[in-house]
């Protein structure tokens, strides 16, 4: 029974095999002779893989087409997930030792973690969005008051980041595996250690690569910046998607590898400024590879023309630095000696197009990117743009408003007079005073002497609603809609001082149409403001993107059209004449010192009559700031002009400097410095106060 079944299994077993070879058979015969022809093609031009071709980013360029941002070729180094190790603590070695390499030829890494680069840990100011991340469930999951101490130290702890480190070191390891962990590190995402490194260090790298696994060269499209010490806060930067954003960009056709812009014009513009990528695909026959073709072709993104000429950019950074360094060493304590930090904005009158924008203290955008934590933790805050998001009260600029109101709402006409006495006496608690006793002036002599005492009447007689309205229509108060964004501000109402838990009381009102009480602008709304005045009430919105154009500049795409925001319509045809009077005779009055010595800083000497208006706005009652609204030439402008200085003084004397700088008439070059000057006509040398203890009235 048994030797049976075992000739029956051998038979199945025998049955079994034939089939098997019967069915290799059928499908060899398919192979070699049925479908013979068409594998053999396959083997000849059989597809290997396909690559990215990354496109070139658009070039940022001035007016006149000169380079501010553009792209060159350079190396990156970067890191693959599926080749570095696993174990926590040799990843760490590598990262040491590459850290070690780049320090040795005086290279920086990739790090964006909020925190001071030694201890004792601090967060970064204005990093609260950062922080948020750096918290939350998807990073380092701590509760919300975990202090900066507390992330390096889960840092260490989740990454084993060995005892036997220096601090430094484990500060350098922990921020260098926080940004991996942001960037959303993974076998299919590199992640880039540092960028643009020059040919030797690429060397240092490639003979130590025995010891630095997953450690690669990677030769990359890098952005280069032509002008990095203009426009540092407009311009702004790109930077690597993380994780948390590419859920959103991926439905856009990004890549983790890909970069974006962050800031700036690099942020707003994202979308004409990055390009298509390529694809290139690979070809072999026989396991050689036998053609390489670009199937995709990649498409370069489009190159941005800003409004500002680079060139006058330039001179109204130096000249803002050169007044602050100016007050700082020569000037006396009650005079802007202690300035440390300001702003100008210079736009087109007849446009509202931005010529020019700066912000006191800046930077270098290469600095910014080498090592953000030096440039953040530097004094005054550099980061900060002051020109659009800096708050002030605007002092005596905004007399021009409460002018303007007053006139149009037939509250007073050219010829109706306020005495000026000194003091303000309408009201039986309060009596406020004036920066002198001016007798029975009009309104464009109270201009020209900025009296605050006529103000606080006209004022009174408005109220509040009308002069908030006014203000609202010169876009104080406002969101001006500008491209990279800024602060929207306030004036001073009733809401808002209730906002701050004081009470309303009238002579609140009396402070609002001086500038003071609570109203908070920005130096771009000043510029705005001195604009609409140059337009007889026509308000445009500031803009500094002018156009697009296709990568070669070639083809233009779009172009920026002015725009009216609002309009002021007068009841009057003497409203902005009355105003416009006042702000002339306002250029030639009140000059002090200078009037003597300084002929480069004097307005009146100008081809054309310049209308100005400058402000004292107090930030304490001890310490007054300075601020100057200018729109020139006052018959026919094309400049309107603000200039702000935080504690600083003699902002008015940047004005001629500034349309020297742009009409080229001569007296203002970039390397000019102001001559130093006593009472008595003599230069100074030594430190000693250029300003007398006593001279003309100050007019603020």
């Amino acid at each position: 029974m048994h030797k049976i079944d075992d000739r029956i299994r051998a038979i199945i077993l025998v049955v079994l095999i034939l089939v098997a070879m019967a069915l290799c058979g059928i499908r060899l015969m398919r192979l070699q002779i049925v479908q013979g022809e068409e594998y053999l093609a396959l083997s000849k031009t059989g597809t290997y893989g396909k690559q990215t071709i990354d496109a070139a980013r658009g070039e940022i360029v001035d007016i006149n087409g000169i380079e501010i941002v553009k792209n060159k070729v350079g190396f990156n180094v970067i890191i693959e997930k599926a080749f570095f190790p696993s174990d926590l603590q040799a990843g760490n070695e590598i990262i040491l030792r590459l850290v070690k390499i780049l320090e040795a030829d005086g290279l920086s890494w990739e790090e964006s973690i909020p925190i001071s680069t030694t201890a004792p840990y601090t967060y970064h100011e204005g990093s609260e969005r950062a922080i948020k991340i750096m918290l939350d469930e998807e990073h380092l999951r701590l509760n919300s008051y975990a202090t900066a101490d507390d992330c390096i130290n889960a840092l260490i702890e989740k990454y084993e980041i060995s005892d036997s480190y220096t601090e430094r070191e484990k500060r350098i390891i922990a921020g260098i595996r926080y940004e991996m962990l942001l960037r959303a590190f993974s076998v299919s995402n590199r992640y880039t250690f540092a960028k643009d490194i020059p040919i030797s260090t690429v060397s240092d790298i490639k003979e130590l690569s025995y010891m630095l696994d997953g450690v690669d060269i990677a030769e990359e499209a890098i952005r280069e910046y032509a002008q990095s010490d203009i426009l540092s806060h407009s311009i702004g930067t790109v930077g690597p998607i993380y994780a948390e954003e590419y859920a959103e960009l991926k439905n856009k056709g990004y890549s983790l590898n890909d970069e974006l812009g962050k800031s700036g014009i690099e942020k707003y513009m994202e979308s004409y400024l990055r390009g298509q990528d390529g694809v290139r695909t690979t070809n072999i026959s026989g396991g050689v590879v036998t053609s390489v073709t670009d199937t995709v072709e990649a498409v370069p993104g489009n190159t941005v023309m800003l409004t500002v000429d680079s060139e006058f950019q330039r001179d109204v950074q130096q000249i803002l630095a050169d007044h602050i360094a100016w007050l700082n060493e020569y000037s006396t304590e009650d005079r802007g000696k202690n300035c440390y930090a300001g702003a100008i904005v210079v736009l087109d009158a007849k446009t509202g197009a931005v010529r020019a924008m700066t912000s006191y203290p800046t930077y270098d955008i290469y600095d910014y990117i080498n090592d953000y934590s030096e440039v953040a933790s530097r004094e005054n805050s550099p980061l900060i743009n002051r020109a659009t998001d800096g708050l002030y009260r605007p002092g005596s600029t905004f007399k021009t408003i409460t002018a303007t109101a007053a006139l149009n709402e037939g509250i007073i006409t050219p010829n109706d007079t306020v005495t000026c006495g000194g003091v303000y006496r309408f009201y039986s608690d309060i009596a406020p005073g004036c920066t002198g006793v001016h007798g029975a002036i009009p309104v464009d002599y109270a201009l020209k002497v900025s009296c605050n005492i006529f103000f606080y009447d006209v004022g009174r007689r408005l109220g509040i609603d009308a002069i908030d309205s006014y203000a609202a229509k010169f876009g104080l108060g406002e969101d001006l809609g500008f491209e990279t964004g800024g602060s929207k501000g306030w004036v001073s109402s009733p809401d808002v001082v209730e906002g701050f838990g004081q009470d309303w009381t009238p002579g609140l009102v009396l402070q609002t149409a001086i500038g003071q009480s609570e109203t908070a602008v920005t130096p771009l709304q000043l510029a705005v403001q001195a604009m609409t005045l140059a337009n007889d009430g026509v308000r445009y919105k500031p803009y500094i993107i002018d156009s697009v154009y296709d990568y070669n500049c070639t083809t233009l795409i779009e172009k920026t059209e002015p725009q009216i925001v609002s309009t002021i319509d007068t009841n009057y045809d003497y409203v902005f004449e009355e105003v416009e009077s006042g702000m002339i005779q306002a250029a030639e009055y009140g000059m002090g010192v200078f009037n003597y010595y300084y002929d480069d800083y004097l307005l009146m000497t100008l081809p054309e009559d310049a209308a100005i208006k400058t402000g004292t706005p107090q930030k304490t009652k001890e310490i007054t700031s300075s601020a100057a609204i200018c729109y020139y030439p006052a018959d026919d402008p094309e400049l309107a002009i603000s200039c702000f200085l935080e504690e600083g003084e003699y902002s008015k004397y940047m004005l001629r400097q500034i349309i020297d700088a742009y009409y080229g008439y001569g007296i203002y070059a970039p390397d000019y410095v102001p001559p130093v000057l006593d009472e008595n006509g003599n230069e100074v040398t030594t430190g000693e106060s250029v300003v007398p203890e006593e001279t003309t009235q100050m007019i603020d």
